[in-house]
């Protein structure tokens, strides 16, 4: 049993996502709000099943996994009370029509037709009465037809003793038994192609039940890739035929993650968040409906914005999170998760890569310097990452502070300094300065040597960034990080620059302890992310990097590579307690930067003041009610009205309704910090594509 509450199938494959059982009472930890996990053997349909649940097109946002789209408009709702008594109004009439023909009050042509359509003969026999009964029936049941219908009997029905539209509406979608022609567990490409052995093994594991989304996902990736090259053909051909469900599997060897905390859709590669409020602020045709996330959406970054305790970890990144790693595995995407040591946001088994820094015992460190071999480029990198925060602080000088450094030395030794390097160096430490020119001089390297020369001369001087940096160096030039940032060889590094492959990857940040270093390597760790997604050769798969706390981690300078991430299938999620955690120049630019924007419940009203401005205003229809006393004339209407005002207590009025159309915000300040119910979220979306999705109110425990 993991810790966040969710259950362990590390033993076993789970089955593909299917409709969760609800549990029967709120979990309390802060991960397992979510819905369970689903897919579990034994507990929902198998591959085949599921492929088959229809997904109709819809908005953005809106979870299409059995989705039932609804009307535009809602349709007009007449108040039960008025159903009753035009019901009871519609019986009497239809009595009394009838009382009246029985009795002859209207004449005998009602039974003229009886008369018409039957033999002399009849008159008098028992085969006359029978068909004078079955004409009184059929004119009683067409009097009941056409009262009913305009007394609206079977709504009034409907209304009483039918189920909710509501209740029905929220019902897991039934899988479709009876195949279709082009049954995707049937495999129709592979048979087009001529691969009718591969198909029908593969078909055959969907059935059985062998078979899982990620496999599914994965195998339809490899084909895809196969159409590409057809020298990949006889491969993966190969590979099917051998291993079934097991072919064409991640470099990892894993086929699903330790543990789903959240319920997943691989085909549409969403991931269901909770359920959009059904209240009358909700446009119709998404209230009630299901809420997810997917690449469209997250490809044009999000921000969600919540006090601690409100959500962000358990019900936002974590599910996010765990859907990149679900498409990692099916060779879709690459993930990287940042976040304080301790912080869930899944096991280790459920990466490839797992960076705990500060830790002696991680098995992967982390490359400053995001792989590259241009020194130029990590200057540029490094002091993004270094004194991008810093007021005042130029950072293409900077830039220029460190290149004039990590040049030489990269020339003269090979390799980039390590952190106790680099720090002695903006010292300007005498041995290490004469060691680095002696190098250089035996070496030939006299441009290199001009380079150091300028940084020995500009140290020093008014506005010399040097002293600056080598304060921010030292910070990570602790006993804690001994071992750490390594560039001789002797540890395994990670860098940005693997987003070519779909790993998947947690780092940990030493948050407790050294809370400056960590939001410096938070920095850091952007900016290098925003380089490498944007100069991906392959851009086939979706590039994500999530920070749990993204707290005094962004810069001008990252903020533009982020704007920048969209045109690169990438994106970012940055969670914040609170706006204030980004310098003030920056807010307001930031919700205009990225696409998807949240803010959870217990937000300030400074916070939901910028939300607001971001979402603007939306004309909306009011109506104002007046009431007046009336006042009588007439001795008799006096009376009358002073006996109604005895027995009710309130006075006779008129009402006069205005109805005007006011532009409004969508959502206030003050409606975002005292209206959101915990639990809940209010967050709009923006696609890759430019579909809007209004700001909405999200039940996130559902």
């Amino acid at each position: 049993m993991d810790a966040d509450g969710s259950h362990d199938t590390s033993h076993r494959v789970p089955r593909p996502a299917g409709p969760p059982p609800r549990p029967v009472s709120p979990p309390s930890a802060p991960g397992a709000s979510l819905a369970p996990p689903v897919g579990m053997p034994g507990n929902g349909p198998t591959i085949a099943e599921w492929l088959r649940v229809p997904r109709p097109d819809a908005e953005a946002g809106v979870w299409r996994y059995g989705h039932a789209p609804r009307a535009a408009e809602e349709p007009e709702s007449t108040p039960t009370r008025q159903l009753i008594s035009g019901a009871l109004i519609s019986l009497l009439a239809g009595l009394m029509l009838w009382s009246l023909l029985w009795n002859g009050y209207l004449g005998s042509f009602w039974i003229w037709p009886l008369l018409m359509f039957t033999p002399d003969s009849w008159r008098g026999t028992q085969s006359f009465v029978t068909a004078g009964w079955i004409w009184y029936a059929i004119v009683g049941g067409g009097l009941v037809f056409g009262f009913g219908r305009l007394g609206r009997w079977p709504e009034l029905l409907r209304r009483i003793v039918g189920r909710p539209a509501a209740t029905a509406a929220q019902s897991p979608p039934v899988p479709v038994a009876v195949a279709a022609p082009e049954d995707p567990a049937g495999w129709p490409q592979l048979r087009a192609a001529g691969l009718t052995a591969a198909a029908d093994r593969l078909a055959a594991e969907a059935e059985s039940g062998r078979m899982n989304d990620v496999d599914y996902l994965r195998i339809r990736r490899a084909w895809e890739g196969v159409r590409a090259d057809a020298s990949r053909m006889r491969p993966f051909e190969g590979s099917v035929r051998d291993k079934g469900a097991a072919a064409c599997l991640h470099p990892s060897g894993a086929r699903d993650l330790p543990v789903r905390a959240a319920r997943h859709d691989l085909v549409n590669r969403q991931v269901l968040l909770g359920s959009v409020d059904p209240g009358a602020r909700t446009p119709y045709p998404r209230r009630g409906t299901g809420f997810a996330l997917e690449p469209g959406v997250l490809g044009t970054s999000l921000v969600a914005v919540g006090p601690s305790g409100s959500g962000k970890t358990g019900r936002l990144v974590r599910p996010v999170v765990e859907s990149l790693a679900l498409q990692a595995l099916t060779g879709q995407a690459a993930v990287v998760a940042v976040g304080a040591a301790g912080v869930q946001l899944g096991p280790d088994a459920g990466f490839d890569v797992v960076v705990r820094i500060g830790d002696a015992a991680s098995a992967y460190d982390l490359d400053l310097y995001a792989g590259s071999v241009d020194p130029d480029e990590a200057a540029i990198l490094l002091a993004e990452g270094f004194v991008g925060d810093v007021a005042g602080m130029d950072v293409r000088r900077a830039a220029t502070a460190l290149a004039q450094l990590l040049g030489p030395f990269r020339a003269a030794y090979g390799r980039f300094p390590a952190v106790s390097e680099l720090r002695e160096l903006l010292d300007l430490l005498t041995e290490p300065v004469d060691a680095l020119r002696q190098a250089l001089q035996e070496a030939g390297h006299h441009s290199m040597l001009r380079e150091l020369d300028a940084r020995v001369r500009t140290h020093g001087a008014p506005g010399d960034p040097g002293p600056v940096l080598a304060d921010r160096v030292a910070l990570l030039d602790r006993p804690a990080f001994a071992g750490f940032f390594d560039t001789t060889g002797k540890s395994r590094p990670f860098s940005m620059a693997a987003l070519e492959h779909p790993l998947r990857v947690r780092i940990d940040l030493p948050e407790s302890g050294h809370a400056d270093a960590s939001r410096m390597l938070a920095r850091l760790l952007l900016a290098q992310f925003n380089a490498a997604a944007a100069v991906r050769s392959d851009r086939s798969l979706f590039a994500f990097l999530a920070f749990d706390d993204a707290s005094h981690t962004l810069t001008p300078g990252t903020l533009r590579g982020v704007q920048r991430l969209r045109s690169a299938n990438a994106g970012v999620l940055l969670a914040l307690r609170s706006l204030e955690e980004v310098p003030e120049a920056l807010r307001t630019p930031l919700l205009g930067a990225v696409g998807c924007r949240m803010a959870f419940s217990g937000v300030t009203t400074w916070d939901g003041q910028r939300f607001a401005e971001a979402w603007g205003t939306e004309w909306v229809e009011t109506r104002d009610v007046t009431h007046r006393t009336v006042f009588a004339d007439q001795p008799m209407t006096r009376a009358i009205h002073s006996f109604r005002k005895l027995v009710t207590g309130k006075a006779v009025t008129t009402d006069a309704v205005t109805v005007r159309q006011v532009e409004r915000e969508r959502w206030s300040a003050s409606d975002l910090a005292h209206a959101v119910p915990p639990g809940h979220a209010v967050l709009s979306l923006t696609s890759v594509r430019g579909e809007r999705a209004a700001p909405l109110l999200v039940n996130l425990t559902i």
